[in-house]
């Protein structure tokens, strides 16, 4: 063993010469072969030590050439899988981290390297420690890096964040995402690089591709709003999974998808957006595959009062049989928040076909206390999703609007207007009369 070291030292310190001379000329190919052929004879030794070491020697060489840095980074970083333990490999990946700090032209390896290690750490358990490692990494700003293993790498850091439950953190990350770049079709040929550009390297083989990397992404977001109970942005990511083209065409997988569109579109609050998603998504042809969830979004959009009991009863067991498919259980406060907008729905309905309404008979059609009415309805009045006033004492909601003089002075004028052109009308149907009928006695 003695002499396969002495060997190995003896190789080492023979091409170290040769790496000198190699680079005091100048001459790239002949330090890049010296360099890597140096890591090879200890990693061929198994003397993970000394290739630590060499690393390090190396890379602080004066004058050390830039490509024959990038070079030993590349060919150290096809060594960690083949490390014989963790501590080995945490080693080597530590090593080539402390040398790629600081330079720009192995930034990819760095954050390659990084990412290795914060999944080392996230199978520790030790998640807190990996999204701040993740973080240190700004690679949007990464000219070389392809597009695609950008965006994984910052969907990496905004999942560590979710499962350290740093939400804020994770809403900044995701934000450096923009979702029209998933949009840009990637069959189209590649613009040849004009001279003087950055070359982008092309992504490892792990790295997803652009559609597989949308759903990951809206995903995420899912677990974000999810977080806040935003029901319409939970929707609209649902919305946008179900437009990958993979997604269309298995009904295994676009049914559950649609499910949770029906559900959340009904949990939102009623507001533009939500009207508009509702009747978008009445319009698509798949929903007649799930008639239940069609029915459901029918009554929502027809004016007519929902009976909550009826509808619990229909509908519980789909509800509940939710946490048993894609996305999982829709919340804890879902089922509360169902009947809430049932109510809301309810209140817009009346006040569609009523100007004045007593409390007690506004109770009786959402069937509910008078007390539970009147709270429901000041929270929509206060959320300004209705215009409304109630006179406590008599008991009676009104749904009109009060005018101000201008509107009052408006419509005077309009009357106005209508009663001049109807008298204007009169006198000329009476003069054509008076014409005719002088005609007729001149004959």
């Amino acid at each position: 063993m003695e002499v396969k070291n002495g060997n190995l030292e003896a190789a080492i310190d023979q091409l170290l010469n040769v790496e000198k001379q190699m680079r005091f000329a100048g001459d790239v190919a002949g330090t890049k072969k010296a360099v890597t052929d140096i890591l090879l004879l200890c990693f061929e030794a198994k003397d993970w030590k000394s290739l630590n070491e060499q690393i390090v020697n190396l890379s602080k060489k004066r004058g050390q050439l830039k490509q024959a840095v990038t070079a030993m980074v590349q060919q150290a970083m096809q060594y960690i899988d083949e490390t014989p333990d963790l501590e080995t490999r945490i080693e080597l990946i530590k090593t080539l981290n402390s040398v790629s700090a600081g330079k720009i032209y192995v930034e990819i390896e760095r954050a390659r390297l990084i990412k290795k290690l914060a999944k080392i750490k996230e199978e520790q358990g030790l998640i807190a420690e990996a999204a701040d490692l993740m973080q240190e990494v700004a690679v949007e700003t990464f000219g070389a890096m392809a597009k695609t293993e950008k965006i994984a790498f910052i969907l990496e850091q905004v999942r560590l964040c979710l499962d350290r439950q740093d939400y804020v953190r994770a809403q900044i990350l995701s934000r450096k995402i923009s979702p029209r770049v998933f949009d840009i079709d990637s069959s189209k040929e590649k613009k040849k690089p004009k001279e003087g550009d950055n070359v982008v390297e092309e992504p490892p083989a792990d790295i997803p591709s652009l559609l597989e990397l949308k759903r990951i992404y809206y995903e995420l977001m899912i677990r974000y709003y999810f977080h806040n109970n935003d029901y319409l942005e939970i929707c609209r990511c649902y919305k946008a999974i179900y437009e990958i083209p993979s997604i269309r065409e298995n009904p295994s997988q676009w049914i559950p998808v649609l499910r949770k569109i029906c559900w959340y579109l009904i949990l939102a609050p009623h507001d533009p957006m939500q009207s508009s998603l509702l009747n978008s998504t009445l319009e698509d042809k798949n929903l007649s595959e799930i008639p239940k969830f069609r029915l459901l979004l029918k009554q929502l959009v027809t004016m007519e009062v929902i009976q909550w009991t009826s509808l619990w009863n229909s509908y519980k067991d789909e509800f509940e049989n939710e946490k048993n498919m894609l996305g999982g259980s829709l919340g804890d406060k879902a089922a509360e928040d169902l009947k809430q907008r049932i109510i809301e729905h309810n209140i817009l309905v009346v006040s569609r076909y009523y100007s004045r309404i007593t409390l007690k008979r506004l109770a009786e059609l959402l069937c509910l206390t008078v007390e539970e009415a009147e709270k429901h309805l000041s929270e929509m009045v206060v959320s300004k999703a209705l215009v409304a006033k109630i006179d406590r004492p008599m008991g009676i909601v009104c749904f009109q609007v009060a005018k101000d003089s201008n509107e009052i002075l408006n419509s005077w004028a309009v009357n106005l207007e209508k009663l001049i052109d109807l008298v204007e009308k009169s006198c000329h149907q009476i003069h054509k009369e008076t014409m005719v009928h002088k005609a007729a006695l001149k004959v």
